[in-house]
């Protein structure tokens, strides 16, 4: 862990943090406006000495690493090899380990690069590559936009792409695992997934090339193809661009969703700059996820075919379960972005952008077209399908005005429309209050998490009952777990097992700032905790044989009251 240190030490987490949000000092500390949630009163506070945030309006918080996972959607590897770069901190060099040592992940990120750098070879120095360039720009893709995004050609050929790795020594089964070939009829044998097709390579939010999307230009199927699940890349859990438009969409609090990447560079060309695209016409709940992250809106934007709308129709719950606030874009005769911006040019698509409807009032449009609303079994089975999408919403608030507005549009009684409700109003109500530490218990946190030099003296006086039915019990039982096991304490990966209930009290309590921690405080934390339990596990045994007496069970009375002895005499010898 060496290195985790080196960067947590070298990191600043105020400049890392003035990154997201414009912070101010205020005392010892730096405050301003969350970078997570929208909020127009500074709770987001950030402690430069500990090393540590916290938000106090929405509960996230964490060490300079969760910061940064938290904001570009990173692992913890990434994470630290971003911050080590920043801050110029020598990683081990993998380029000087054989390929062989290398994991499977690192070795398809490599052959993404190569195969990338060919394509853009193919699209800038081949005749056939040329006329594909002509086609890009016909389409309006400018070269800085070919430049930029990297746009590259496959050959249509079988073998150009697999007989150049085959002379850099790649493996056919390495070539398979990347998604950048197909098995052939032979063993071993294998031939180019994309053929005469435009190259839109698909980076994940670190810049490194994940996967490849192709375009036909020979009239081949399907017309556009993407590369398939492999190590590197799921389809359905990245967004094409996000990883140049993210802080376009976080200015403008709003993503505007399109199909696919020609609708992407579309709209990045008629001056939408906050755009990403999913890669398929089905949104998932990780990509919704993903955008809210980043924006508490989207507007939705697929083709205007049936297909599309269907595909949008099917979007919006995913959309409400997250909190995003949906609005959608439907496209006149069938266009997708692409196409309607060719035809009617960038000014008309955006003033279409600006009136988009919302979404209740698209899905209710589609829940109902073709419908016979005058028979009661089909206005019934409408008004219940609409209903389920509006109790995917989190907020009671939102699901109550959608309500209203579904009842208005449909000409039902709102109280009839209440009434089908499976989850009365109110069913979804926030997480209770999340209470306190005790003063012991936060202290002994305080010094546990920040003193590493002090942990095994404190571990070696814990005895297995010192925590019993406090809030801190489980937090202790994965860190001594973790120390049993040789497993190093970081912070970010306990609050990740602790989940969102224990994570934000932790967080609370970790930026409250104390006196140098000291192991004879330590101990008297630990001792005034041993004493807590021990007299909340008398008072158990007392409310046991109450009954116990009563009922006339003298035999095990006596042997609870042994117990309660035993345990009187432990209180007594603590003093």
């Amino acid at each position: 862990m060496e290195i985790v240190e080196q960067v947590r030490q070298a990191a600043s987490i105020v400049e890392i943090a003035s990154q997201y949000t414009t912070l101010r000092p205020r005392g010892r500390k730096h405050v301003g406006l969350c970078p997570f949630h929208a909020e127009k009163t500074p709770s987001f506070t950030v402690d430069l000495d500990k090393g540590l945030f916290h938000c106090f309006g929405c509960g996230v918080g964490g060490d300079v690493f969760s910061l940064v996972m938290e904001k570009e959607n990173l692992t913890f590897p990434e994470a630290l090899r971003s911050l080590a770069e920043r801050y110029h901190i020598p990683i081990p060099d993998q380029r000087k380990i054989s390929p062989q040592a290398l994991k499977l992940e690192e070795q398809i990120l490599k052959v993404n690069e190569s195969a990338l750098t060919l394509f853009r070879k193919n699209l800038t120095g081949t005749p056939e590559g040329g006329k594909a360039r002509d086609y890009l720009l016909k389409r309006g893709l400018t070269e800085k936009i070919i430049q930029d995004w990297k746009i590259g050609y496959a050959m249509n050929s079988w073998d150009s792409l697999s007989g150049y790795f085959r002379g850099k020594g790649t493996s056919p089964a390495l070539l398979e695992k990347a998604g950048l070939a197909v098995p052939g009829k032979k063993p071993g044998e294998v031939y180019d997934r994309f053929r005469g097709r435009a190259i839109f390579p698909i980076f994940g939010l670190t810049g490194k090339v994940l996967g490849f999307g192709g375009r036909t230009l020979v009239n081949a199927e399907p017309k556009y193809l993407n590369s398939p699940d492999t190590p590197v890349y799921t389809k359905g859990q990245v967004l094409y661009g996000l990883n140049v438009t993210k802080d376009a969409i976080r200015s403008a609090e709003e993503a505007v969703l399109v199909e696919g990447y020609t609708d992407f560079l579309s709209l990045l060309g008629a001056g939408v700059p906050n755009v990403v695209a999913s890669l398929g016409t089905a949104l998932t709940v990780p990509q919704a996820a993903l955008i809210h992250r980043f924006a508490p809106r989207i507007v939705l934007n697929y083709d205007g075919d049936a297909a599309g709308r269907a595909a949008m129709a099917r979007a919006v719950p995913i959309c409400y379960d997250k909190g995003l606030e949906t609005r959608v874009v439907v496209l006149p005769d069938g266009l997708d972005p692409d196409g309607f911006i060719q035809k009617h040019g960038p000014e008309e698509y955006r003033n279409r952008l600006e009136k988009a409807m919302p979404a209740l009032k698209f899905f209710i449009g589609q829940a109902t077209a073709g419908k016979r609303m005058a028979v009661p079994e089909v206005k019934a089975r409408v008004m219940r399908e609409i209903l389920a999408v509006i109790e995917t919403s989190p907020d009671s608030i939102v699901r109550s005005e959608h309500l209203k507005q579904a009842a208005e549009a449909l000409g039902t009684d709102e109280r009839e429309f209440r009434a089908l409700s499976a989850k009365p109003e109110g069913a979804k109500k926030p997480a209770p209050g999340l209470g306190t530490f005790l003063p012991a218990e936060k202290r002994l946190l305080q010094i546990v998490l920040g003193s590493e030099d002090l942990r095994a003296d404190i571990y070696a006086e814990i005895r297995e009952g010192d925590f019993g039915g406090l809030k801190c019990e489980p937090i202790f039982g994965i860190i001594l777990d973790w120390f049993k096991n040789g497993k190093d304490l970081i912070i970010h990966e306990l609050q990740k097992e602790l989940g969102p209930t224990l994570a934000p009290l932790l967080s609370v309590a970790m930026m409250e700032r104390g006196q140098p921690p000291t192991l004879e405080e330590a101990l008297e934390c630990l001792l005034a905790l041993r004493r807590s339990a021990l007299e909340a596990e008398v008072k158990r045994l007392q409310a046991e044989i109450g009954p116990l007496e009563r009922a006339g069970d003298s035999k095990a009375v006596q042997a609870l009251l042994f117990k309660k002895q035993d345990l009187i005499k432990e209180l007594m010898s603590l003093g």
